[in-house]
């Protein structure tokens, strides 16, 4: 039983994350089983006719959802614990506290495992006989089916834990090896080293990453298309990205009305189709005319290079258009629209590149950089 995702739920306008697994669950009217799913939720919402984590386990008590199927065959491992590769069997009470625990970590709050691991190593530095009954309660809080997987180690899988949660001169697992201080001291080591080396790994991927930003950026900002048949308001704000916007461009020796009569008027092979363009009595117009007409050789890879000059004249030019690009911070900028095509806007079927957004926070950056030079 795995859990899968991601998934997820909005409620209130907010996305609320989540897992979900398989599950039996058992019919009103024959009451056989069938593979259903359980969807679970950060806010500890349950699916499957359960609501919540109470009614998840009033539905396992009662045998209306079941982990396996009733006449599934019980896998035994006969071999004794310590020599055993498999972990102790999922219950329903170990499930549940395997889902409570998904809960923390949807929820961004730590697991049951790292909770463990912390007591683990604070028990390695501090070795005392209250902290080794912290690392116990510790060790004992993970899933009892999920504690061979606590460390994240294949090869000695849970044993440190286990060694040093017995009494020297008491055979670990009851059937385990005889524990002796070596032994203690052993596991005691592993830890200190899985610490240094989580230290030197985290030291690493700060000088990896020392240039990732400090803080939480700004919400994207989406430049929406919008039509004012009417001519724009007095105070367009964010419709100023709108590459059809008008904002006379003075751009490789001509001027044009706005950034779509420049590109596409670049675009055209024919330079009497580019003054008809460049002329066009609206950025519709220029845009309709401009896909008639035959392409200039090597558009494709040249259109990147006059859309980033197009825009950078604009905002160089226009003051007041830079500092409603300057105010979006560092967010991320999504262009979306109907009458463009994909390559340019952030489409609502992810066909789209946004390339329109990432070149405007291209821009944005240079005004910044202008700022401070």
């Amino acid at each position: 039983m795995a859990w899968r995702g991601p998934t997820y739920r909005t409620v209130d306008g907010e996305r609320i994350d989540g897992v979900w697994c398989h599950i039996w669950r058992r019919t009103d009217f024959s009451g056989e089983y069938y593979v259903d799913d359980l969807v679970l939720y950060a806010d500890g919402s349950v699916s499957c006719g359960a609501e919540d984590l109470l009614g998840l386990k009033r539905l396992l008590d009662t045998g209306r959802l079941a982990l396996t199927p009733p006449d599934a065959p019980v896998k035994l491992d006969e071999r004794s614990k310590w020599e055993s590769r498999w972990g102790e069997p999922r219950t329903q009470e170990s499930f549940l506290l395997e889902v409570a625990d998904r809960v923390e970590e949807l929820s961004g709050r730590p697991t049951a495992a790292r909770r463990c691991w912390d007591t683990a190593e604070r028990y390695a530095r501090e070795p005392s006989e209250a902290n080794r009954e912290l690392l116990r309660a510790a060790y004992l809080a993970v899933p009892q089916h999920l504690r061979i997987f606590v460390l994240g180690d294949m090869d000695l899988q849970d044993r440190p834990l286990r060694i040093l949660l017995t009494d020297v001169g008491a055979h670990v697992d009851g059937d385990g090896p005889l524990v002796t201080t070596e032994m203690h001291e052993s596991g005691l080591e592993y830890f200190r080293r899985q610490a240094e080396a989580i230290a030197a790994a985290e030291q690493q991927r700060a000088a990896l990453h020392a240039d990732d930003p400090v803080t939480a950026g700004r919400a994207t900002v989406t430049s929406h298309h919008t039509v004012y048949p009417r001519g724009w308001p007095a105070e367009p704000g964010l419709f100023v990205l709108r590459n059809d916007f008008p904002a006379p461009i003075a751009y490789d020796g001509e001027t044009y009305a706005s950034v779509l009569h420049g590109y596409w008027a670049l675009s055209a092979a024919d330079p009497a189709d580019r003054a008809r363009i460049r002329e066009a009595p609206s950025a519709r117009d220029a845009q309709e005319l401009g896909g008639r007409v035959v392409r200039r050789d090597g558009w494709t890879g040249l259109r990147l290079a006059v859309m980033a000059g197009l825009l950078r004249a604009k905002f160089t030019q226009h003051p007041d258009l830079a500092a409603v690009l300057l105010g979006t911070e560092d967010a991320r900028i999504s262009y979306t629209g109907y009458s463009d095509a994909p390559f340019w806007l952030h489409a609502r079927d992810d066909r789209g590149r946004n390339w329109v957004g990432r070149l405007l926070e291209l821009v944005r950056s240079e005004l910044v950089l202008a700022q401070e030079t």
